[in-house]
């Protein structure tokens, strides 16, 4: 405590003089406080001695308490290592004897099985013997799953003795069920009644061998099946295109005649499916050698009769077992060409339109669902159409020659039948020889889509570009001759063109169809690109064809032109001629 503390200190305890008379009892307390201090801090300085001799005794127990604890560690320690070597002794001894019985159960469980496989192939060949072919199906897959579990064992000589006498015994099984399947279709399956379900049987045999095996039998029995059909229609009575019909009478005869006898065959194997694609091969090898060696070109309608019979074939085929739709668009497709952008179509008739192409196009779609249905069977789609009747495709061009030849007929007739005039009541300004032309047109390209859209269709458009063509010169001849006047010289066109009013009623009709003309062939183009094979959609133009309706057009208006010119010219010359110097005064009429 410092001065001013301590001086503090006193005058708060003695603030007045008055208070100095307690100054003596409080000397007596702070005297009585420093003698019980003094008595504390002797006891506890007496109290310190004794610990620290004490403290020193605790210290030495503690050490020696550590040292026999270490020991007691180390002693542990070395009784640890002593049991572990104890315990490693013990568990050698049971790991070797765990090893011996997993090899004793591992051996037990091999020479059990190997004695089920012994007995197995010994039962097997018994009964390939004695043609138990059910039995010894049943029998074939015990014995393939007993033999999966040797595979490690392969090398060892008594497996490899049974695995060859197993593969002995499938050979023989293979031979008789071979055997077996040769007799069928040779009328022994009426005489003897068990025949059927033998092979039935013989069938689970095949099943449990290789699949090469079933694959070899089907083969084998498809190409005997068609051994007689190649012998029927190689010989010269029946290797004739007229005779293409009976080919397909004779498969669908014979998958009748046979139904009730191929039902021994799994249906997991589409025996009647693959019959009907060798066939289909068998036959288009058979057309197309015939049609390669025709001496002169063959006749259209044998032709054509031949090729849509084989289309209804593989139609019949692709329904039965899926694979390719038919595009039912086409035809509407087809309809729609001279009827878009019709300005005296009606509402109702844009309405029709726009319904049946939505009517349209949901068939497809359901018919796109079925086609995925029948695509879902097991086997199915294989593309039927197309198979046989593409071998046509490069011998139409006879039916090319005939289309362009009838369409040139019908032009030349309807321009000799053309009146070129509008018929009262008519709805159309056109003149009837371009919508008779359009629709001789569209019945040709029906015809055509129904039988090809490959080159064919193709080549037929090419035959469509020129008639329309020979069309447009059919209109450009038809215009009056001749011009003279500002127009005439401007155009090159020498000559007076005098038209009366009939004259220039048919050339605003030979506008309007050349317009017409114009249109359609656009659409017919469009139609075409939809319905043609996708390699030649991208060369569909009809531009060439348009581009010479428009120079009808571009003729047409200036021949109208001259006409009127040469009307104009005759009028002003007419009033060239009147002595306006004779009049004495105007009148209120032109004479």
């Amino acid at each position: 405590m410092d001065k001013s503390s301590a001086l503090e200190y006193i005058n708060q305890m003695f603030p007045n003089e008055v208070s100095l008379s307690g100054v003596e009892p409080l000397m007596q307390k702070i005297q009585n406080e420093i003698r019980t201090v003094d008595a504390g801090i002797l006891a506890a300085v007496r109290q310190q001695s004794n610990s620290g001799t004490k403290a020193k005794e605790d210290l030495a127990a503690a050490t020696r308490a550590v040292e026999e604890l270490m020991y007691k560690i180390r002693e542990i320690k070395t009784k640890a290592v002593q049991s572990e070597t104890m315990v490693q002794e013990i568990c050698r001894d049971i790991k070797k004897l765990d090893f011996a019985k997993k090899h004793i159960t591992t051996t037990i469980t091999a020479l059990h099985r190997l004695t089920m496989l012994v007995s197995a192939v010994e039962q097997l060949q018994v009964m390939a013997s004695k043609r138990q072919y059910r039995e010894a199906a049943a029998q074939l897959e015990a014995v393939n799953q007993l033999c999966s579990h040797f595979e490690a064992y392969r090398d060892i000589p008594k497996i490899i003795e049974l695995r060859e006498k197993f593969k002995n015994i499938k050979q023989i099984l293979k031979s008789h069920v071979f055997s077996d399947f040769s007799s069928l279709g040779t009328g022994k399956e009426t005489e003897e009644t068990n025949l059927l379900q033998q092979l039935s049987d013989a069938c689970l045999v095949v099943d449990a061998l290789e699949p090469s095996v079933r694959e070899e039998l089907v083969n084998n029995f498809c190409n005997r099946e068609l051994t007689s059909y190649e012998q029927i229609f190689e010989g010269a009575e029946l290797a004739k295109l007229d005779k293409t019909e009976r080919r397909y009478a004779w498969i669908k005869r014979r998958m009748r005649s046979n139904e009730e006898i191929w039902k021994i065959f799994p249906s997991s194997w589409h025996v009647s499916y693959r019959l009907c694609i060798l066939f289909c091969k068998k036959t288009r090898k058979q057309l197309e050698d015939i049609l390669a060696n025709l001496k002169e070109k063959p006749d259209v309608g044998t032709l054509l009769l031949a090729l849509q019979r084989t289309l209804e074939f593989e139609d019949e085929l692709a329904e039965k077992f899926g694979g390719g739709t038919q595009n039912r668009e086409i035809g509407n497709e087809i309809e729609e060409i001279g009827k878009g952008n019709n300005s005296s179509s009606s509402a109702l008739d844009i309405r029709k339109k726009y319904e049946k192409k939505l009517a349209a196009h949901q068939g497809g779609d359901s018919e796109e669902k079925d086609g995925s249905k029948d695509l879902a069977v097991p086997g199915a789609g294989f593309n039927f159409r197309g198979i046989v009747s593409s071998c046509f495709e490069p011998h139409l061009t006879v039916y090319v020659e005939l289309e362009e030849k009838t369409l040139m007929e019908s032009l030349e007739k309807l321009v000799q039948e053309e009146t070129w005039d509008i018929e009262d009541g008519s709805q159309s300004n056109v003149l009837s020889s371009s919508m008779q032309l359009f629709l001789i047109i569209k019945r040709s390209l029906k015809r055509c889509s129904a039988l090809t859209k490959n080159q064919t269709l193709y080549n037929l458009l090419k035959v469509f570009e020129r008639v329309l063509k020979a069309y447009a010169t059919k209109l450009f001849a038809r215009l009056p001759k001749g011009g003279t006047g500002i127009v005439a010289a401007a155009t090159g066109m020498d000559g007076q063109i005098k038209t009366s009013d009939r004259d220039e009623r048919v050339i605003c009709y030979i506008v309007n169809s050349a317009e017409y003309c114009h249109k359609t062939a656009g659409e017919l183009a469009e139609s075409v690109s939809k319905i043609i094979d996708p390699q030649y959609s991208d060369r569909v133009d009809m531009s060439e064809v348009q581009d010479e309706f428009s120079a009808v057009i571009t003729k047409s208006l200036v021949t109208l032109v001259h006409g009127l010119e040469t009307k104009f010219d005759m009028e002003m010359a007419a009033m060239t001629r009147v002595p306006w110097g004779s009049l004495e005064s105007v009148g209120d009429q032109s004479e």
